[in-house]
Parts: structure tokens; C-alpha cells; sequence
């Protein structure tokens, strides 16, 4: 058999193929799941609170469901099995009963004939609520102060903190009445939302053995089914789920949406239900990323050897569990940054309250952890007296580093190279002409007032599940002819949210097995669990099972004799291995100290951001964005650099415009007409450098891309309009008044 080791295979690992939906995704004929349709459908929609805190006292649905063309009205009464649901504690109510804990808790559902009607059959359920004082202040969550959000906590757990992680390095107060220097401050970052342009939906149709097969935009097929088994009452073997076309995730669809509740309306009225959120719905409908605040110190030698830092994180995880227990572990886990610093006190809280639930998004917790470190570290860069990139070089993770947690870093540790990297990297020029200066095409400004900014961060991450998660992956790979030709098929649960997997993952098949025609089949559960399309494994979880798939097979093969691979397939038929890959074992860290070996793998990205602000306007124009990431092996360059420029821009929008504006529980801004990302006009060029250092324990070498450059992007940004201004700029995202107003905070 001739494999990838004998020749070269065209369009095979660190060929930069092009991806098989790009072309239809250009032309609008991609089909996602709100596209979807089948014979008999029925619309489902679902009725929300309007309030933040309130005990339900009545619900009556019958004028509903006199309304011609209504086919059912559910409540928490019709939900077969278990009424809870979670990702990592089932405490959210698949239909709220007597009480609603957030704006946008799900409360009734409905399926009639058309989407027009489902909307007026929700206007026509009459639901009395008595409002309850609402518990809006984390800080007040935090301090026991205020009503609990939850009386009775399934998890066992006491008062509104979901959890605290405590971790203890060295001494740190022997090294604080060392240190030279100490400087500390306090850092926000607002509500992120994940902003997929592709919102929820998907259809659920019931089956003949009493079971629902059920088509859906998610990131995780088998945690899904899971929590839908226990909802629904159903055993595993009649709950399928399929993945359809997604939209965007970025983590906003690791929790259940629509799944539950379509299913639940296809069972009952035995037609096909499909569901699909309107835009402000979305908002309702999933997590967002913890709006954090943020105290740090940091204690250094006059020379710049940072000897200890001191940090409380406190993040808002709403109204439910949902991620935030390891949300708060990952910030805390990094909250020394990049940097060897041998002493280190840090608390990182998250804690209920009644504002929208909080969860995944790109970076899970160390985008609020980076953006502190990141913003402290540049006042301790001026209080020193020192260039910032200097003191970041000086203080840089090397690999033998010892974390907070007490774990050594094993693999490639880059920061210093990238750092270095990005100031080599020229400057850009000043613009010419005002079509170049902030605001842009409105021509508010000549120049005037204009003042230009540079700044640097670096961020530093785990990468795959940490903390003890038991991580797997299973693939399958078929070997067949067709044709005459031997063709490859490749089946896992992988999700594809736009990161490439299905391209990687037929780009190894060619490698591994030297065929040039591979099918890569739908996602389904009807294979292994691949896992979660997050924490920017993927790649490296589902790549390593269809790596080891293949491998099994070329073994196979090698055992039928010599000769060409058709006659080996036409004279013993199909071939088909399957294989679970896991990952080194990773340990919870403790509770008295936080120590423990809880990483597999860590990734690196820095970023070196330079404004242009009109600092009597309050405008800005990020005018480039240079990265440097290692990404231990481009398993498709083209792949790479777009995560890469995603990631990036992400980042730039929480810090200049992306926020859910939350007043008093109740959201302002759910729409893409308030709620502003960045377009084509509010990117900059983004240079990118790329370093492939491979990793010792990653198929191929590879390391997670997707999440790095979400981390050291916001501070790079926000530490170049501080250099520009001459502000402090200490909360993002960064708002025009913020910049104007005078020295008073008026």
C-alpha cells in the first residue's frame, strides 16, 4: 500500500486546501439549519420572561390554543422526564414553573402552522408574574448581600458564589516586603456576546420506535443527547442527533437551545417542529461571555524581575451554572499571564445573579484574566520606567516555567521570540490624507486632535478539557472502491462551526493513507463522542482519532500482502477501523492551594496594536494589528490565518465596541443595530506571524489556534489608546466618553 512516508499526496496535512463549503457559503446556497424543511412541519417558538426575578402566580394558555392553526401549547407540566437541564449542573428549568430568574427565561411553548401564528398564540398566553428584587450587583453576590438567587442549589452549594477557586504559590507576602515596586489597579470587562450570524434552530422529527431524531447547529452532538435523554425520559439509542450548517458558535452553542424543545413538540404532536430564533431572541437564547472585574498587584525589582502577583477575579455567571465553575478556574489559571512569576496569591469568585446566564465563549475566562495581567503589566512598565515590551521579555514563560498552579511547562514556550518578533516588525506609516484618520469616510477630523498609540500584550492558555476531564475522541474510517479508485470515508461526531474540521480531518485521511478521494460524512451520534468543538481541541482530539483510524487501517492492509491498493480492496472488500484517542492525563487542582497538574498543553499569541484616537472626538481607528502565535504545525496555513484574523477581531471588538448593555437585570441593546461588531471598515490590516514549533504530545505537532489570539488582542488595543491618551482606560470596551471626558470622570 503507498502511504503519505512514499509520496507526496496532493491537498494532504500542511497544504493550505480550500474548504468544501467556501464556495457555497460565498454564493448563499450553503444550507444551514434554519433552511431546514420536512413534509407535515409545524413552527415551534417559545414565550420568555420579561422580568429578571419574579414567581409565576398564573399561566393560562387556552386562548392560545383556541387560535385556528395552533397545534399545541406546553409547559413545565408536559415535560416528560426530568425538569432540570445543564452542562455541567442541571439546574435550569426546561420550562420555568413558579419562578423565573432572568429576562428571557423560557416559560411556555408553541407549534402551530406558520411562524406568524406562533407569534400571536404567544401574545395570547396569559402569564400573571409577581416581580421579586432582582440580585444585579456580582459584588453583592459575592458578599452575601442581597437575595439568593437560588434557595434550594441542586449542587449542594450555599449563598450565590458558584465557586471559588483559591490557589497559593510561594510567599507571596515575603516577596511583597521585597519588592521595589508595587503598583496595583482595578479592571473591568463588559458583557461579551459570541454574536454568530447564523442564530439557533433546528428541526425535530419523531421517529416510529417512539424516539426523535433531531437536526441542529451545535458544538457538542453527545453532551446534547445526554441532557435531551434526561429531559425527554428517552435512552440514548432513541434520541439521534445529526449536525446541520452552523453559523457561527465561538462557545455560544455549547449550551442546549433549541434541542429540548423541539423535541418535546415534535413528541407530542407527532409532526415535524421546527425551531429558529429571531435575532433578539439569540440574545436571550444562549450564554455570553462574564463580564469580570478585576483586581491586580504586581511587585518587581528595580531591574524588572516581577517577584509575585496578587489577584481577585470576580465574574458574573448570571442566573445559572451553565460552564462558569471552570470559566473561573481557566481565568485563574492564568491570571500571571505569560510571564515566570515565582509567588502568586489568587481568588477568582463567579457568582449568581439575576442578570442573562453566562458561559463558553472564545478564550473561556482567560480573555477577562489577559486583559488584566496585560493592563497592570504596562503600569508597572511606567512606574519602573521601563520600555513594556522589555519587561515582558525579561519576565517571559520559558519552557520548565512553573505555573501557579505548581505545574512545569513541558512543551514549546515562545513568548519572548514572539514578543520580539513584533517589535522588529516596522511600523506602519502615518496616514495621508483624513479618509485614513478616525472617523474615516465622515471626514470629522484633519488631524487635530489626533494622537498615535502602540501597545503590546501576550496571552497564554491551555488547550483541550483540563482538570481531570477524561478527554476523548472516536473516528471511523472506511476504506472502499469506487470506480475502480480507492476512496476513504471518515465519520466522527466532530462539529463543524466554521474552524475547518472537516477539511483537517480529510486532509489527514490523504496523508495517513495515501488516497486522494475522502468523504468526510455528516456529524451524527451515531458515532463515538468526539467531544466539544471548543477549548481549541478539536483539531487535535478528532485529528489524533482519525490519525489513529488510519493508522489501524494501513496496519490492515500491510497484513493482506503486497500490491496496489485497489486489488488489495477488490479482492478482500471494504476495510473499516475505528479508534478512541485520549490525551495525557490531567489532575484537578486542590482546594486549599489550587496545585495540580491540570494541563495537557499550553498556546501562545501575542499582539502589537497601533491606534490613531482623536482624543477631542473620542474616536478611534486601530490602525494595524500585528500577531505572532505558535501553532505547533499549519495543518492548513490558509485555515490558520483565517482563526487567526477571526480571533483577532473578536478581540478588537470587545475592546473599542462589543458589549450587551444590562441595566438592572434587563437587556438594552439585543440587536445588531446596538449591540455593534466589527465590519470590513473597522479592521485593520493584521500581519501574521506564524512560528511552528511542534508540540512533543500533538498529532503532527500541532497545537490549538482558535482561542490565543482572542486573549492578547484586547489588551494590545487597549494598552496603545492608553499610550495614546494618556488615560487609564481601566475598563473595556473602550467608549468614546471614556476618552473625552475630563479629569474629574465627568
Amino acid at each position: 500500500m503507498s502511504t503519505a512516508t512514499e509520496h507526496q499526496v496532493r491537498d494532504g496535512v500542511g497544504a493550505s486546501v480550500r474548504r468544501p463549503d467556501g464556495r457555497l457559503k460565498v454564493k448563499g446556497d450553503f444550507a444551514y439549519s434554519s433552511d431546514l424543511q420536512a413534509d407535515g412541519m409545524v413552527w415551534g417558538a417559545t414565550l420568555r420572561s420579561p422580568h429578571p426575578s419574579a414567581r409565576i402566580v398564573r399561566l393560562d394558555a387556552s386562548r392560545a390554543l383556541r387560535l385556528p392553526g395552533v397545534v399545541a401549547v406546553l409547559t413545565h407540566e408536559d415535560v416528560p422526564g426530568s425538569p432540570l437541564y445543564g452542562m455541567k449542573v442541571a439546574d435550569q428549568p426546561v420550562l420555568a414553573a413558579d419562578r423565573v430568574r432572568y429576562q428571557g427565561e423560557p416559560v411556555a411553548l408553541v407549534a402551530a402552522d406558520h411562524p406568524e401564528t406562533c407569534r400571536r398564540a404567544l401574545a395570547l398566553i396569559d402569564v400573571a408574574y409577581e416581580e421579586l428584587p432582582a440580585l444585579t450587583d456580582p459584588e453583592q453576590a459575592v458578599s452575601g448581600l442581597g437575595p439568593l438567587v437560588h434557595a434550594d442549589r441542586v449542587d449542594g452549594g450555599h449563598g450565590n458564589v458558584v465557586r471559588h477557586v483559591r490557589i497559593r504559590h510561594g510567599d507571596p507576602e515575603r516577596a511583597r516586603r521585597e519588592a521595589d515596586v508595587v503598583v496595583s489597579g482595578t479592571y473591568e470587562v463588559g458583557m461579551q456576546d459570541q454574536a454568530f450570524l447564523g442564530p439557533e434552530s433546528g428541526l425535530a422529527i419523531p421517529a416510529e420506535d417512539g424516539g426523535v431524531d433531531v437536526y441542529v447547529s451545535t458544538q457538542w452532538l453527545h453532551d446534547d443527547r445526554h441532557q435531551m435523554c434526561a429531559a425527554l425520559g428517552l435512552p440514548p439509542e432513541k434520541v439521534r442527533l445529526t449536525l446541520s450548517g452552523v453559523g457561527g458558535a465561538f462557545g455560544g452553542r455549547e449550551d442546549v437551545s433549541v434541542q429540548i424543545h423541539a423535541a418535546m413538540l415534535a413528541l407530542h404532536t407527532g409532526r415535524p417542529v421546527k425551531m429558529s430564533y429571531h435575532r433578539e431572541e439569540s440574545f436571550y437564547g444562549h450564554v455570553h461571555r462574564h463580564p469580570a472585574r478585576m483586581w491586580f498587584e504586581h511587585g518587581a525589582t528595580l531591574d524588572g524581575r516581577i517577584r509575585y502577583v496578587k489577584a481577585r477575579l470576580l465574574f458574573d455567571g448570571g442566573a445559572y451554572t451553565s460552564t462558569s465553575q471552570v470559566v473561573i478556574a481557566n481565568g485563574s489559571y492564568f491570571a500571571a499571564g505569560a510571564y515566570d512569576v515565582p509567588h502568586a496569591e489568587i481568588d477568582g469568585y463567579s457568582v449568581f445573579t439575576n442578570n442573562p446566564p453566562c458561559g463558553a465563549m472564545r478564550g473561556f475566562g482567560a480573555v477577562q484574566s489577559c486583559y488584566g495581567v496585560e493592563s497592570n503589566l504596562d503600569r508597572l512598565a511606567r512606574e519602573l520606567g521601563m520600555d513594556p515590551v522589555e519587561l515582558r521579555i525579561r519576565n517571559a514563560m520559558t519552557t520548565g516555567t512553573v505555573l501557579p498552579t505548581g505545574q512545569a511547562v513541558d512543551g514549546p514556550a515562545p513568548a519572548a521570540e514572539l514578543l520580539e518578533r513584533l517589535r522588529a516588525r516596522p511600523l506602519p506609516p502615518v496616514p495621508d490624507g483624513p479618509f485614513g484618520l478616525p472617523g474615516g469616510l465622515n471626514n470629522t477630523s484633519h488631524g487635530e486632535g489626533v494622537r498615535r498609540g502602540v501597545g503590546y500584550a501576550i496571552g497564554v492558555k491551555a488547550i483541550g478539557f483540563s482538570g481531570g476531564v477524561d478527554d476523548r475522541s472516536v473516528a471511523r474510517v472506511r476504506l472502499f472502491l469506487s470506480g475502480g479508485e480507492p476512496v476513504a470515508e471518515v465519520h466522527t461526531a466532530a462539529a463543524e462551526c466554521g474552524q475547518g474540521i472537516v477539511t483537517v480531518q480529510a486532509q489527514i485521511a490523504r496523508t495517513e493513507l495515501g488516497v486522494e478521494q475522502v468523504v468526510v460524512l455528516p456529524a451524527d451520534t451515531r458515532v463515538g463522542d468526539a467531544g466539544s468543538s471548543s477549548a481549541s481541541r478539536i483539531t487535535w482530539m478528532s485529528g489524533g482519532a482519525v490519525q489513529g483510524a488510519c493508522k489501524a487501517l494501513r496496519a490492515r492492509v500491510a497484513a493482506l500482502g503486497d500490491g496496489p491498493l485497489p486489488e488489495l480492496l477488490a479482492a478482500h472488500g471494504p476495510l473499516e477501523a475505528e479508534y478512541e484517542y485520549a490525551h495525557r492525563r490531567t489532575h484537578p487542582i486542590d482546594d486549599e492551594y489550587g496545585q495540580g497538574d491540570a494541563h495537557i498543553a499550553f498556546a501562545f499569541a501575542a499582539h502589537r496594536a497601533v491606534v490613531d484616537v482623536d482624543t477631542e472626538l473620542g474616536l478611534v481607528k486601530v490602525v494595524e494589528l500585528a500577531t505572532a502565535q505558535d501553532v505547533g504545525k499549519a495543518m492548513n496555513p490558509l485555515a490558520v490565518e483565517g482563526q487567526i484574523e477571526g480571533g483577532s477581531a473578536q478581540g478588537l471588538g470587545l475592546a473599542v465596541m462589543e458589549e450587551l448593555r444590562v441595566e438592572n437585570g434587563r437587556v438594552r441593546n439585543p440587536s445588531f443595530t446596538d449591540y455593534l461588531i466589527p465590519t470590513i471598515a473597522d479592521m485593520p490590516p493584521v500581519p501574521i506571524d506564524l512560528l511552528e514549533l511542534p508540540h512533543p504530545d500533538a498529532p503532527y505537532g500541532l497545537n490549538g489556534v482558535g482561542e490565543p489570539p482572542t486573549l492578547s488582542s484586547t489588551p494590545a488595543i487597549a494598552n496603545a489608546l492608553r499610550a495614546a491618551t494618556g488615560r487609564e482606560l481601566a475598563r473595556v470596551p473602550v467608549r468614546p466618553e471614556d476618552i473625552v471626558a475630563d479629569s474629574e470622570g465627568r
